[in-house]
C-alpha cells in the first residue's frame, strides 16, 4: 500500500468549479449548501443523482451548472424535459457515460459523494484526469484501494478524506506521518449501543435508521447501526495512510465530538474535535488548504460535559470482526465484503430479511468466495459482481 499524494498542495483558483457526483444525497446537499455560503469562492461544474430528478431539477436551476446527469438511464427523457422547461441551457447526459464525463470535466474539485460501488467508476476518472478529489465515497477505496492509490500518484490528482473520521486524521497527521504509532478510528455506536444482542437481532428499519447525532440517508445510516460503517472506514483509512490493519484502533465515543485521533510514537495523541456537522469536513476539502467560514455549531466547552471512551462490543457488532478479516485478506475480499453488505442492507431495508441477518450475509460470502487479486478496475468490478451474487443467494436461502 502506498500514501495518496497530499502533502504538496498545487496553486488553486480564486473561484473553484466544483463537480458533485451525487449532489442530491445528504453529502451533496451540504456541499451545495457550502457553495451557497461562499459563492465568491466557488462555482458548480456538474451535478448528478441517480433518480431524484425533482431536487436534481431544484439544483440546476440554483446553481446552474454547465452538466446535469441523472443516473437513471430511463429518465433521460423527462430529464431533458424539465431541464429545458424551466430554462437550463447547460448539457444534460445520463447513465454511466453522463457519470464519466462529471468526474472528468472542467472540475477544479470532484466530490466523490455517490453511495456505494457505483461511484467507483467515475471516482477513479476523476482520478486519472488529475482532479482534487475530496473523496466521501468510502467504497471507492475498499473496493480498489491499491488501484486508486496507484492512479493518483501516476496523474497528480490529490485526495482529500471528507468522511469526517478521516478528514480529523488528515487534519492532525499532515507533515508528521513518520511518527505515527497508530490511529483511532471514533465510532457512536450507533443507536443499538446498549441494546441486547437478541433485541439487536430484531430491529426494524425506521430502529436502524434513527442514528442518535447524524443525519445520514438509510444505507449508510444501517451500516452504522451494524458498525460495518466503521469497518469500511477502516479498511478506507488502511489504504489513505498506508498503515496496517493492527495500527488502526476503534474506539467509541457515543457524543461524536472527537472525530478521531492519532497518537504518537511519544506517547502524544492528537485529536481533531467539533459538533457532528459533516459542513465541516467538507468544507476543509473545499477550500484546502487554506480553510473557510460555515454557519456550523461551535462547540461550548463549558456545558458540554462529559467525553465518554469504551471499547466496541464485537458480539453485538460483529461487522467490525468480518472488516478486520477482510483487510488482512486482502485482493477480493474487501469488494466482496463491500458487494455483500449492500445487498445484504437493501434486503433488511425492504423486509426481507432480520436486522440479525446482515452481517450473516455478509460472512457467508467471505467463506465461500474464492480469492484473487485486484489489479483493475475489471478486477474490482467482478469482484463486486461476485460478492452480490452470492449475497442474493445467501439472502434467498433465509
Amino acid at each position: 500500500m502506498v500514501s495518496a499524494p497530499v502533502e504538496n498542495p498545487a496553486p488553486t483558483p480564486d473561484r473553484r468549479a466544483i463537480s458533485v457526483l451525487g449532489s442530491t444525497g445528504s453529502i451533496g446537499r451540504s456541499t451545495l449548501d457550502l457553495v451557497r455560503q461562499a459563492p465568491d469562492s466557488f462555482e458548480i461544474a456538474a451535478l448528478t443523482a441517480f433518480q431524484n430528478l425533482d431536487l436534481l431539477c431544484e439544483q440546476a436551476a440554483e446553481f446552474r451548472p454547465k452538466l446535469a446527469v441523472i443516473g437513471d438511464e430511463t429518465l433521460f427523457e423527462a430529464a431533458k424535459s424539465r431541464l429545458r422547461g424551466q430554462g437550463f441551457t447547460g448539457e444534460i447526459a445520463a447513465g454511466p457515460s453522463g457519470l464519466l464525463e462529471a468526474g472528468v470535466g472542467d472540475a477544479h474539485t470532484v466530490v466523490a459523494a455517490i453511495v456505494g460501488a457505483a461511484g467507483l467508476a467515475p471516482t477513479l476518472a476523476a482520478v486519472e484526469a488529475g482532479k482534487t478529489v475530496a473523496l466521501a465515497n468510502k467504497e471507492c477505496l475498499v473496493c480498489a484501494g491499491d488501484i486508486l492509490i496507484e492512479r493518483a500518484t501516476r496523474s497528480g490528482a490529490t485526495l482529500l478524506p471528507t468522511d469526517s473520521e478521516h478528514n480529523a486524521i488528515f487534519q492532525v497527521l499532515y507533515g508528521r506521518k513518520q511518527d505515527v504509532e497508530k490511529l483511532i478510528l471514533t465510532a457512536s455506536g450507533g443507536p443499538f449501543r446498549n441494546w441486547p444482542v437478541a433485541d439487536i437481532a430484531k430491529a426494524t428499519p425506521a430502529q436502524a435508521v434513527a442514528h442518535p447525532n447524524w443525519s445520514m440517508g438509510a444505507k449508510i445510516s444501517v451500516d452504522s447501526a451494524t458498525m460495518m460503517n466503521k469497518g469500511l472506514e477502516l479498511i478506507e483509512a488502511a489504504y489513505l495512510f498506508d498503515m496496517t490493519e493492527s495500527a488502526v484502533e476503534i474506539v467509541v465515543h457515543p457524543q461524536s465530538i472527537i472525530h478521531s485521533m492519532v497518537q504518537y510514537r511519544d506517547g502524544s495523541v492528537l485529536a481533531q474535535m467539533g459538533a457532528p456537522d459533516m459542513r465541516i469536513p467538507i468544507a476543509y476539502t473545499l477550500a484546502w488548504p487554506d480553510r473557510m467560514a460555515t454557519t456550523s455549531p461551535r462547540l461550548d466547552f463549558a456545558t458540554l460535559g462529559a467525553l465518554t471512551f469504551e471499547a466496541p462490543d464485537l458480539h453485538r457488532f460483529p461487522a467490525l470482526r468480518l472488516a478486520r478479516n477482510a483487510l488482512k485478506t486482502g485482493g477480493t475480499a474487501p469488494p466482496v465484503l463491500n458487494a455483500a453488505n449492500e445487498v445484504a442492507v437493501a434486503a433488511f431495508l425492504d423486509g426481507s430479511i432480520a436486522f440479525g441477518a446482515i452481517s450473516r450475509v455478509v460472512e457467508t460470502c467471505l467463506d465461500n468466495h474464492s480469492g484473487g487479486g485486484v489489479s483493475s478496475l475489471d478486477d474490482a468490478l467482478a469482484a463486486d459482481a461476485d460478492g452480490r451474487r452470492r449475497a442474493l443467494a445467501a439472502v434467498a436461502a433465509l
